[in-house]
């Protein structure tokens, strides 16, 4: 077996759609199955690249205080002094992995193109295959988990796979929301005091308040497609992103709803569309999105700054990193940043 490779953040920009995982070509099959343990011998790996930090990368999380990308060619990378050193992880796929979450320091999950899950149970170093259904021939594109036995997967055209075994076996729950159009199902989150949220395309979101037994359909002022859904911090507070820089905030659990006026440094509208959230340890928000775009509320989402880098990479990820920085991912790989987004020394 090959030692872990380890790089330094930065390098050579690699110049892909972030949001490629939304580029579907067929429609999803019924049949969802488990997938059996494979030999070593029979696993394709994800080959080990020198250039993988500055590959193309999805989606970025925290494993306990490492840091966990994941994103093109099968790449999972973590990081475990703050995102200026990198290794990568043993994934058995080369195919594209689009979402990451650990429920803990050690348990988590990931997701991809052709239906793939992927689980890890030693911080992200190494990883096995739970799940795939190749006909399906379109990606989940979110994963969450409320313990190390209860998760979800959302995906294209409709799907919602559930465990209850810690991802053992996978049963296919779309039925579950009133989905006839088979819209696809971008991002799934966890919102105390109000329950579990999934949006997706054309205003598509939906509501749990009973683990994923059960949703209800909620209406949001705004029919183009929705990316991601965060908490705001406040009692069943959340925020919904997507297009255009469409931002909404709902007070009450996603009764009703308010859009965010996102203002930019010129005064007009902000018009990137918005691909990925984290909350702070100090409980502000980071929104980031397309053309560089980094908002910041520090008011429970009730207003943001916005910031655009001047390279206008597209970012699909962000977390926290040490010190109050930024650790942003997409086109080009990771990037470590102030705590509004810029490069040192920027403004």
């Amino acid at each position: 077996m090959r030692e872990p490779m380890v790089w330094r953040s930065g390098g050579t920009k690699i110049v892909r759609p972030v949001l490629q995982a939304l580029s579907l070509c067929a429609l999803l099959t019924a049949a969802v199955t488990p997938v059996q343990a494979q030999s070593d011998e029979a696993v394709t790996y994800a080959v080990p690249a020198t250039k993988a930090v500055s590959s193309l990368l999805l989606d970025v999380t925290h494993a306990g205080k490492r840091l966990v990308a994941v994103g093109e060619r099968g790449h999972v990378l973590y990081s475990d002094d703050g995102g200026a050193n990198w290794t990568q992880a043993k994934v058995p796929t080369r195919q594209m992995l689009t979402a990451v979450f650990f429920v803990d320091e050690q348990h988590g999950w990931a997701v991809g193109h052709d239906a793939l899950i992927f689980a890890s149970s030693d911080g992200g170093v190494t990883w096995s295959k739970q799940f795939d259904d190749l006909q399906r021939e379109a990606p989940l594109l979110d994963v969450w988990f409320k313990d190390p036995q209860h998760g979800f997967a959302t995906g294209a055209y409709g799907a919602l796979l559930e465990t209850t075994d810690g991802g053992s076996t996978w049963e296919d729950v779309s039925d579950r929301l009133d989905n006839e159009d088979t819209y696809h199902l971008n991002a799934i989150a966890s919102v105390p005091g109000a329950g579990l949220f999934i949006v997706g395309e054309m205003g598509s979101l939906f509501r749990s308040t009973d683990d994923g037994a059960t949703w209800e359909t909620l209406d949001v002022p705004y029919q183009g497609s929705l990316f991601g859904v965060i908490a705001s911090g406040e009692p069943s507070g959340l925020l919904v992103y997507g297009l255009r820089g469409h931002l909404f905030r709902s007070a009450d659990g996603g009764d009703s709803w308010q859009q965010v006026a996102l203002t930019t440094a010129s005064g007009g509208t902000l018009e990137f569309g918005l691909a990925n959230a984290a909350t702070l340890g100090d409980g502000s928000i980071v929104v980031v999105g397309h053309g560089g775009s980094v908002l910041k509320s520090t008011d429970h989402g009730h207003s943001f700054s916005v910031f655009n880098r001047p390279d206008r990479i597209s970012l699909a990820g962000v977390t926290a990193g040490a010190d109050g920085k930024l650790v942003l991912v997409g086109q080009g790989g990771v990037r470590l940043t102030s705590e509004t987004g810029a490069n040192p020394g920027q403004q």
